[in-house]
């Protein structure tokens, strides 16, 4: 070999131990998810954080912790990802993003979704929320007066409804404040079933069935969430109309939904998160209100209860199951 061509040949394998130690010390960012259940909104997320260009395996890490419905354990599931420590807490419902709160002062949260930031004491002001959270609101508080209405307007001899509620829920106290002179404006009657874990729903369930109103109202909560199939099929079968919050119920054979959609909340939760690794104080970033809104019939279901849906709902509605 001629010494001209060795000399370049030594050079470039002698960069590639260099090589090989920046890529394993390209830096890995860990974003640490507070939420109920892995739910599609969820997956959403880490699919929007690729198209910002963090993936999975590569330079970033993703760190999930799921209450399964238990609001009680939130509180140990925040504090493990403060001690790992993760980069950023991505939260989803009022429970998880009071828990991540008590859990840190430091580690910036951002709340994918939330029933509603200030009254529930997450964060004082939408505009500049201080501190270290920011994140998105579901409206649900204005929303949950709607839901009445569109149930009004499906089911126009309604006069009793069924309020189906997480108790231990610090927006069920917020968000009944708000439900009751709206139930009045319409002349509506509320019957509150309560319940304070996964095991209260199916005597709360059975409540229902036994006290027969017009309709019932299924308010945004994750706990509730995570037993949408009972709750679904439970209602369907005792014959009693419903609205939901959330997609999934209508997926799980919910009759009717009326909410933000998660989705779109979830994938603008990663194009905060993507800010904050490049630098911004999440108390600088103001608390967004949801924008997109969805409202589902399932028409399979309204069959089974033997209802005809209005034309006017028809033509409203995002989305039809049939």
């Amino acid at each position: 070999m001629r010494r001209r061509d060795f000399i370049p040949f030594i050079g470039s394998t002698a960069l590639w131990p260099l090589a090989a130690r920046a890529q394993r010390s390209a830096k890995v960012t860990t974003v640490g998810v507070l939420a109920s259940q892995m739910l599609p909104p969820v997956r959403r997320f880490a699919a929007k954080l690729q198209e910002f260009g963090y993936t999975e395996g590569r330079n970033l890490r993703i760190e999930y912790r799921f209450a399964e419905g238990h609001d009680e354990r939130y509180a140990a599931l925040a504090s493990d990802l403060a001690a790992l420590p993760v980069d950023v807490i991505v939260t989803s419902g009022t429970p998880a993003a009071l828990a991540a709160k008590r859990a840190t002062s430091k580690i910036p949260i951002v709340m994918a979704s939330i029933g509603e930031a200030v009254s529930t004491g997450v964060v004082s002001n939408l505009a500049r929320p201080g501190g270290n959270i920011t994140g998105f609101t579901g409206l649900n508080l204005e929303l949950e007066g709607k839901r009445l209405a569109l149930l009004k307007e499906l089911l126009p001899h309604l006069s009793r409804v069924g309020l189906l509620a997480n108790k231990t829920n610090p927006l069920f106290d917020v968000s009944f404040k708000t439900l009751r002179p709206a139930a009045d404006g319409l002349g509506l009657t509320l019957e509150l079933f309560e319940v304070r874990d996964r095991e209260d729903v199916e005597n709360a369930l059975r409540q229902l069935e036994k006290a027969h109103p017009d309709g019932v109202v299924v308010p945004a909560d994750t706990l509730l969430l995570s037993k949408r199939r009972e709750i679904a099929a439970s209602l369907t079968k005792s014959r009693l109309p419903a609205i939901y919050a959330f997609q999934e119920y209508v997926e799980a054979g919910g009759l009717m939904i009326y909410g933000a959609s998660l989705t779109a909340m979830f994938e603008n939760a990663a194009g905060y998160v993507d800010k904050i690794f490049k630098g911004a104080n999440p108390g600088d970033l103001p608390v967004q209100q949801a924008t997109e809104f969805e409202l589902t019939l399932n028409l399979k279901v309204a069959a089974a209860l033997g209802l005809k849906v209005p034309s006017s709902l028809i033509a409203r509605a995002d989305k039809l199951i049939e």
